[in-house]
């Protein structure tokens, strides 16, 4: 029995078949689904998913993504909502500079094809390098803000980190041992992997671990120990192969479970009872 630890139910592309989505997940072995919340009325429609469907749980947070157009207090609608017995942490949360201003002006530059006078690149880069600043700033106060919810509610984290590492891991040693984090969608190196787990930190894997281009994750995800790491979707997005391309749904969990076992040379079985306990422990499931 398998566990799908990230996906994102509440959105509308499961909305026309979801009853067949989960249907499909539990003819796969997946019997448990985590469904993630990115913004207030995503996290609402989580835990609304969660108490109506009993395989289904909620976790509750703001995306950094969605940092800019949060609200001056999110957090007293979050402790709201994490009353239901149905929501299993808070998240997901955390740093993602890959979308910064500085970054999409980069981005044009390189697909430009004539070149800007010196003058406006100097603007442009002084204007998008003050937004970022801003950005990171919501960013890192709307993260501390939700691990300080954690901590109070004694619930673990979902974290998200995009081209944001040595900021993340700045913010969370602060916070010790208080609350314990998973970095889902995991595509670092071992290294990094080591790092987050020294911390007391656990490290999720997509579909992107079937991929051709996924050598690296599948080496790390054979080379840590079983209990470090857990199995997840992400979906709609990361469908693994051969459903690449397509939309992804937790019935897809078991092909990244299949990808694991076969980089480590165990069963899938094995795979699927270590991140099930692993899974269980972290959002705080009865055994099922």
């Amino acid at each position: 029995m398998l566990i799908d630890t990230h996906t994102h139910l509440d959105y509308p592309d499961f909305a026309q078949d979801f009853d067949a989505v989960l249907q499909r997940a539990t003819d796969a072995g997946v019997t448990r689904i985590i469904t993630i919340g990115t913004s207030l009325g995503s996290s609402q429609r989580a835990v609304e998913l969660a108490e109506k469907y009993r395989n289904v749980f909620a976790v509750i947070g703001v995306h950094p993504n969605n940092a800019e157009e949060a609200g001056d207090d999110v957090i007293t609608p979050l402790r709201e909502l994490a009353k239901s017995p149905r929501v299993a942490a808070i998240g997901e949360t955390g740093l993602d500079y890959h979308y910064l201003p500085s970054v999409k002006v980069a981005r044009e530059r390189r697909t430009q094809a004539v070149t800007l006078a010196l003058q406006a690149e100097t603007e442009d880069e002084l204007e998008s390098g003050i937004h970022d600043g801003a950005i990171k700033s919501k960013q890192a106060s709307l993260f501390q803000q939700q691990l300080d919810l954690a901590v109070e509610l004694r619930m673990n984290v979902v974290v998200h980190q995009r081209d944001a590492w040595d900021d993340t891991l700045a913010i969370l040693r602060e916070y010790g041992r208080q609350t314990s984090g998973v970095f889902h969608c995991f595509g670092g190196t071992r290294e990094q992997a080591d790092e987050v787990i020294s911390l007391g930190h656990l490290v999720s894997f997509t579909g992107i671990i079937t991929f051709k281009n996924g050598a690296a994750v599948r080496e790390v995800a054979a080379g840590l120990s079983l209990g470090e790491f857990m199995v997840e979707t992400d979906c709609p997005y990361l469908a693994p192969e051969p459903h690449r391309g397509k939309r992804c749904e937790p019935a897809h969990t078991r092909l990244v479970a299949e990808s694991i076992a076969k980089a480590r040379e165990i069963s899938v079985e094995d795979v699927a009872r270590a991140t099930t306990a692993t899974a269980e422990e972290f959002f705080r499931l009865a055994r099922s």
